[in-house]
């Protein structure tokens, strides 16, 4: 069995080999002061790492110890516990049965869930996104034929608010790279994080080789991406060095399997001798599409394998099916080595032919279809309020703050895309990891002010490699025919890798990057590295390595080699549209702001918001309010801001605009008798306001009918002017019992008296 590279999430399961590591680009050691052994209670170990200014400790032996493995990973007093359990016995199943679950605990945070059970239900997408991290950093290092069920959970114990406990979960060498004022800080805090321009995670095997990337960022520059890369290697070696420093201190032994699952050489060569020139002439066949393509391979694989099973009746069904798979990987890579081709004619840097179109619906917001080779991708853009933004988790808003994403991508991946029947449920995990990627690509251009949600759907139609790569092409494309004004366009492809490795130092020794490619030479190459960006910089890249660690020097020849094609498609796609529209297009939704006075406000918004339910209920807008006298609307087309708007103009209208003076006494109407006053008018269009039972008279009064008041009887009351706080009229009826000369102003029938004797209408008007 081949030696594990290094995987603290499951150290009894697989130790560690006991080399010594180097710095990049040096020879003497590490020193050991970054790296101290700590002893813990009884039979437990721990190891503290020294990140710059940032301290990780990583401790086993105390917490789940009827698990194979288990590991707590601690960065301040944020603390995420790892453990791993696999079957002694085999899976029927004929890959690598691994299953990686992260999850959050709101008990962690100091949190109550707030669904109806007060527990935690279902799983969140950033628990899916960040277990799918965790096994793209892990499966690589498990050797080749290890068929046994693997199950890989981690458990957020506490979180700080400060620390991020994503990255502490991988567990394994792994570090987030933060770019702040173009310096690079590692494993950087939550604040820090808020102010950075880069998200890079960084997960590294031995010999500062790389085995995981994953990345977002505010468009920086190639040079400044690829520092933070070297960075983040660097630090990844002395977490390495730790984990086999406590290895070696726990002395766990390696578990040897019953079986690794791999066919024998002399099955393969017999396979080779049946197969190989019919591969060949196969792959070499640059007539063939991707379904000609499988069915040719498929029809040799049924031939082949019925051979085998004739000469070696005693042989494993896998090992039969495998030899053939072997077989096949091996031409088709050969001839990409060795020949610089590729199964469609092309040569190592071309790109599939492309081609875009926008505006594709007129009712929609905005819409765009773009074709590479044989993927193809629908994008629409779909606009709506703010309040349909999406908000945060329990357990995000502890750690980040409450923020509202009023930006979404989502991503479909039907079966028909492959030419496949499927059931057609949910979303699944490949589907949300996509969407993530191409959300990623294209969130640093959508501007921070825009008015509305954005809704990016990608459904893709025909799949032939890269549709993510592909949904932020298309996403750019329907985004800027929608009339956001995106900062600029983004463009993403994938870029493979085919390796010859050495049989003896079993090390690399020759490999071929391959410019945007097909399924099958991501099936059957080493790498699926997915870049994106503007003309400028990077935006988002996530790497799929297949092998157990790739240098640093093949990362930046593959970002090298993507930032050449980045901008051939960029041009190619400006050709269709090169900027975002002037303006959206006429049927999109308006928003507007309506300044509502204190005075109004009630009876804008009615009893129990009233008024504001029948108004979207009727004319189908969204009011919020965003200061104490101003509301936003909301209305889907302009159409129905018409509506709302003559809508607001009725309840609000005032026929009697009729100013009112501090101090004055007015002739009032009683409209309705309440237990806690009297609801009364000035005028005739007013809406009634409660003169409460302590204004009505000097004496203390439980109800207005111990005062003989009835409906429609006309009573004096002076007027205070508005309250603050929500405006309505400070009426009293109880101050006018004292013997003080009034002014009285009857505004019904626009007269006034001053004890009793008329006076001109135009006296009777003042000021508020």
């Amino acid at each position: 069995m081949a030696a594990c590279r290094r995987c603290c999430s499951c150290l009894r399961l697989r130790p560690l080999s006991d080399g010594p590591f180097r710095l990049p680009g040096g020879n003497r050691a590490l020193n050991q002061l970054q790296v101290r052994a700590l002893w813990g209670s009884a039979g437990s170990r721990a190891v503290a790492v020294d990140l710059g200014t940032r301290k990780l400790e990583i401790s086993s032996g105390k917490l789940a110890r009827f698990a194979d493995g288990s590991a707590v990973v601690q960065s301040g007093d944020t603390a995420v516990m790892v453990t791993a359990v696999s079957k002694t016995k085999p899976s029927p199943s004929q890959f690598m049965p691994l299953v990686v679950d992260y999850r959050q605990k709101a008990a962690a945070a100091g949190r109550i869930p707030t669904n109806y059970l007060r527990r935690e239900i279902g799983t969140s997408d950033k628990e899916i996104l960040t277990s799918r991290v965790i096994d793209r950093s892990i499966r690589p290092l498990f050797p080749a034929g290890y068929f046994y069920d693997t199950q890989v959970l981690c458990n957020l114990l506490a979180v700080d608010g400060i620390n991020e406990p994503d990255v502490l979960a991988i567990n394994g060498g792994a570090v987030r790279i933060g770019m702040i004022d173009g310096e690079c800080v590692v494993n950087p805090t939550r604040k820090e994080m808020s102010s950075s321009t880069l998200n890079l995670v960084v997960a590294g095997a031995p010999k500062s080789q790389i085995v995981m990337l994953e990345a977002s960022a505010e468009n920086i520059l190639q040079q400044d991406f690829c520092h933070a890369i070297k960075i983040g290697v660097k630090y990844t070696q002395q977490i390495i060095q730790g984990i086999q420093q406590l290895v070696k201190e726990i002395g766990v032994t390696k578990r040897t399997p019953q079986k690794l699952f791999t066919p024998s050489r002399e099955i393969v060569k017999h396979a080779h001798k049946l197969a190989m020139e019919k591969l060949y002439a196969v792959f070499t066949d640059y007539e063939h599409d991707k379904i000609s393509r499988d069915e040719a391979v498929n029809k040799i694989r049924l031939e082949t394998e019925e051979q085998l099973k004739e000469a070696f009746p005693e042989a494993d069904p896998f090992e039969i099916i495998e030899s053939f798979s072997v077989v096949a990987k091996e031409v088709f890579r050969s001839i990409i080595l060795n020949e610089y081709k590729r199964c469609d004619g092309r040569d190592l840097t071309s790109l599939r032919n492309i081609s875009c179109e926008v505006d594709m619906f007129k009712t929609l917001h905005g819409s765009a279809l773009f074709q590479r080779g044989q993927t193809q991708v629908l994008c629409t853009v779909t606009f709506d309020s703010l309040e349909s933004s999406i908000k945060s988790d329990q357990v995000i808003t502890a750690i980040n703050g409450i923020k509202d994403k009023n930006f979404m991508l989502h991503y479909e991946f039907p079966p028909y895309a492959t030419n496949e029947i499927g059931k057609v449920t949910g979303l699944n995990r490949r589907e949300l990891g996509h969407g993530a990627l191409a959300e990623k690509a294209l969130y640093p251009v959508i501007p921070k002010d825009f008015p509305f949600t954005i809704r990016v759907t990608s459904e893709v139609l025909e799949s032939n490699g890269s549709s993510s790569m592909a949904s932020a092409c298309g996403g750019s494309l329907a985004l800027m025919d929608s009339g956001v004004p995106i900062s600029s366009a983004v463009a993403g492809v994938a870029i493979g890798l085919v390796t010859k490795i050495d049989p003896e130092k079993g090390e690399i020794d020759d490999y071929r990057l391959l410019t945007d490619i097909l399924g099958i030479e991501d099936y059957n190459g080493d790498m699926d590295f997915k870049i994106a960006g503007t003309n400028k910089g990077i935006t988002a890249l996530q790497a799929d390595i297949k092998l157990p660690g790739i240098p640093v020097k093949i990362v930046m020849e593959a970002i090298q080699q993507a930032s050449v094609a980045k901008k051939e498609i960029l041009q190619i796609m400006n050709k269709t549209i090169s900027k975002p529209r002037a303006s959206r297009k006429e049927n999109g939704p308006v928003v507007e702001t309506v300044q509502v006075p204190l005075s109004k406000r009630a009876k804008f918004v009615g009893p129990g918001g009233y008024n504001l339910k029948k108004l979207q209920a009727e004319a189908g807008v969204t009011v919020s309010q965003v200061d104490e006298e101003t509301f936003s609307v909301f209305a889907p087309t302009p159409s129905a801001m018409h509506e709302a708007r003559d809508f607001i103009t009725e309840i609000c209208k005032d026929d009697q605009e009729q100013q009112l003076e501090f101090g004055a006494v007015y002739t009032a109407t009683i409209t309705e008798i309440r237990d806690t006053g009297v609801m009364v008018k000035l005028y005739p269009n007013m809406t009634a306001v409660l003169l409460h039972n302590t204004q009505l008279d000097q004496r203390k009064i439980k109800h207005p009918t111990a005062l003989g008041l009835e409906v429609g009887q006309e009573i004096q009351v002076k007027y205070f002017g508005r309250d603050p706080a929500d405006g309505r009229m400070r009426l009293s009826r109880k101050v006018l019992q004292s013997p003080a000369t009034t002014v009285v102003r009857t505004l019904n029938d626009r007269s006034s008296i001053v004890m009793g004797e008329p006076i001109s209408q135009s006296s009777s008007n003042s000021s508020q």
